[in-house]
């Protein structure tokens, strides 16, 4: 054993004579009627070996593998012979219901057998998603008095207060997504609090029955917690624990994580946050020291209503002054508050407006200065955050916003410093390998292919992680806290597909097409679109790069075919789907949540068109600001960045077309710079290994094959 590794904790499994992984797997797919896979069963393994030698794993899992339950079982063990629970984090709120209405439900009641007791399960959210039930009796001030202008919406936000009212009397969880139908952040937003305004547990006047607070003690309790990306970030940045402990964390939905991050990190200003928090402090302080914070939010409004949209590279003048006099009030305010803590014992009421005033003031005066600090640097290599304007809209007015160049560092020291972290997804290996979504997540740049090979000789030799490379996580399964330890190794590992994609799906690039513009769908994508739709008898999900194409080319095409087209818009997306699946002949146009939230297997899905590769619009700030910081520290931006978006977005929307075993069909991508340009070939590699095709005539014959099968 080299000489500065860290021994691994004592596998205690054995003492209470747990099974191993393959014995459970083989346990759970028969309760669940299902059929072991081979990607399956490495998978399990994979994640096994990872919880035991401490190194963190980045496993790619195709559709239909089961990542569910490879990575849960092991899970479940793990938690079986530590006091801590093990977390795992989703990206949305389909998956989390799904593991906890159904995946983890059935593999408690088949495992429990043998394991020393049946495993617990909870959810847990982020504070804002549980009702307040002393914010909803205490009459605070309604924060979104101002924000509505259209008096049919306030009458439809008014309907939906009184709903939340009646619900809030025989909810027993307090979970907002239990209220269905929903409502609008408006309304919700008068019945609950964010962490950083909550009184606390001991303050609170309705702490006890807290639905916040029971739902993390039920989490307490459990072997694993399922959450999401943007609480699990919130927890590995805060000073005070959010999660109970844990030194497992499976991170589902991985290709997501960046981006849940950075939106939890990104700030944002505006001259409606600066009325809210003048609102807030009413009557707490004088009146000449909310006056000046009044004035500076209309100096601000007036600025940012005569500036430009897009990314500011300097600072104006007369923004830093403006942006200085902001914090300057904000902090005036917050002086005039006095003590944080203790001045409203006695008085519950009173104590919750002073933390709400606190919360906003703090929240501007912070925003403020960190966007201060984003400029002055003598070079682009030294710039940590960019800002830009957002242009306002009939609904909000314009605002500032700042984020950091890159959440990697924040990740390697929050996230995977102390813990071992297992990140899944059917999308992770980029133009073939893990290193570039490893270095957006701070893990740096790996020998893949090695690490995995290394990985499955390792457990088929059954090798328990005795010798750990890079020092493995140090802590006794007794629940302890384990130590930060040296930084540890990761594998990245694709387990496969069950599907046949050369037998199962044609991968068609139009390359005769000419190169997609700025003004819209050329008339011969329309014409090949038509082609296509005519050849596959409807039967087609269309993905296009922004919701001006898919409403373009619904209504270019509409007259155009016999069969129904839907767009994205014309009903909640659920319901479109829902008809799309339903009724064969269908077709559905619509662009980002259908590229990744689609599952409809069988005869209903036969065609994925894609119309041009999804990059980052040029103008996009934040994207623009990450290629060009990249490229001042000798990378390439454009691949490291665009490529790599297009390239996950590409991957995800060809993954609609096969979701069962017995689907069949077609992805035509529109834009041919895919087998035209120098990068084609990374995102090709990023793609399933369906059949590859450049001839439309072709392409047509294999539809109206399937289409008469």
């Amino acid at each position: 054993m080299p000489t500065d590794s860290i021994a691994p904790p004592e596998d205690v499994s054995s003492k209470v004579d747990i099974p191993p992984v393959e014995d459970l797997l083989s346990i759970a797919v028969e309760a669940v009627g299902g059929v072991e896979r081979p990607g399956q069963i490495k998978m399990v393994q994979a994640v096994q070996h990872s919880i035991e030698s401490g190194d963190h794993l980045a496993v790619q899992a195709g559709t239909g593998t089961g990542k569910s339950l490879a990575y849960l079982i092991p899970s479940i063990r793990h938690a079986m012979t530590s006091e801590g629970a093990v977390v795992v984090s989703t990206a949305t709120i389909a998956l989390q219901r799904q593991l906890v209405d159904r995946d983890l439900p059935r593999l408690a009641e088949a495992l429990a057998p043998q394991l020393p007791h049946e495993p617990k399960f909870a959810i847990l959210k982020g504070r804002r998603n549980y009702l307040c039930r002393y914010k909803a009796s205490a009459g605070w001030p309604d924060d979104e008095q101002d924000q509505l202008f259209d008096p049919r919406e306030v009458n439809a936000t008014g309907r939906m207060v009184q709903r939340i009212q009646d619900w809030a009397n025989e909810t027993e969880t307090g979970d907002r997504d239990e209220l269905v139908p929903g409502v609008n952040e408006q309304a919700w937003r008068q019945f609950s609090v964010s962490a950083r305004e909550c009184l606390g547990a001991t303050r609170c006047p309705s702490g006890p029955e807290c639905f916040a607070e029971l739902a993390r003690a039920r989490a307490g309790e459990a072997d694993v917690v399922v959450t999401n990306h943007a609480l699990l970030a919130i927890d590995a940045m805060e000073d005070f624990p959010l999660l109970p402990e844990h030194d497992v964390v499976v991170v589902d939905e991985a290709h997501e994580l960046v981006d849940r991050v950075t939106s939890v990190v990104t700030g944002e200003l505006s001259e409606n946050m600066v009325s809210l928090a003048v609102r807030r402090v009413g009557r707490l302080i004088d009146q000449p020291t909310s006056d000046r914070l009044m004035e500076s939010g209309e100096d601000l409004k007036a600025l940012l209503a005569a500036a430009p949209a897009g990314r500011l590279d300097e600072l104006p003048q007369v923004l830093g002054m403006t942006l200085a006099l902001v914090r300057d009030s904000a902090w005036a305010c917050i002086t005039s508050l006095g003590p944080r803590m203790g001045a409203d014992k006695d008085d519950p009421e009173g104590a919750g407006l002073r933390k709400a005033a606190f919360t906003a003031l703090d929240e501007i005066h912070d925003t403020a200065q960190r966007m201060l600090d984003a400029f002055g640097h003598a070079e682009e290599i030294d710039r940590a955050e960019v800002v830009w304007l957002e242009a306002g809209t009939e609904r909000r007015p314009p605002l500032l916003r700042v984020a950091p160049l890159t959440v990697a560092g924040m990740l390697r020291d929050k996230l995977f410093g102390d813990r071992t972290v297992i990140l899944t997804s059917a999308t992770l290996a980029l133009g073939g390998a893990f290193d570039g979504l490893a270095r957006q997540w701070g893990l740096g740049s790996g020998d893949g292919a090695k690490d995995e090979a290394r990985l499955t000789a390792s457990t088929a030799n059954g090798e328990t992680g005795d010798e750990p490379k890079n020092g493995a996580r140090d802590g006794a399964k007794d629940g302890a806290k384990a130590r930060p330890r040296k930084r540890a190794g990761w594998t990245g590992m694709d387990v496969g597909s069950p599907f046949d994609h050369p037998r199962s799906g044609i991968l068609y690039v139009a390359k005769h097409l000419p190169q997609p513009g700025r003004d819209g769908l050329p008339e011969a994508y329309l014409d090949e679109i038509t082609e296509l739709i005519e050849a596959a008898g409807g039967r087609t999900l269309g993905l296009f790069s922004s919701m001006r194409a898919a409403k373009a080319a619904t209504e270019a095409l509409r007259d155009r075919l016999s069969v129904p087209l839907l767009c994205q818009g014309d009903d909640s997306t659920m319901l479109l789907v829902k008809q799309f699946a339903e009724d064969e002949p269908t077709c559905l146009f619509g662009t980002l949540s259908l590229w990744q939230g689609v599952d409809v297997p069988g005869p209903s899905l036969r065609l994925v068109i894609i119309d041009r590769i999804p990059f980052p619009r040029p103008d996009d700030p934040l994207s623009s600001a990450r290629q060009r910081h990249v490229a001042a520290k000798g990378g390439n931006g454009f691949m490291a960045v665009a490529a790599t978006h297009a390239a996950l977005l590409l991957a995800q929307g060809a993954g609609r077309l096969l979701r069962s075993q017995h689907d069949k069909g077609v992805v035509a991508i529109l834009d041919p710079r895919l087998a035209t340009a120098r990068y084609g070939s990374f995102l090709r590699d990023s793609l399933p290994p369906f059949w590859p095709t450049n001839d439309p005539a072709k392409v047509r014959d294999a539809l109206k094959r399937l289409g008469s099968s």
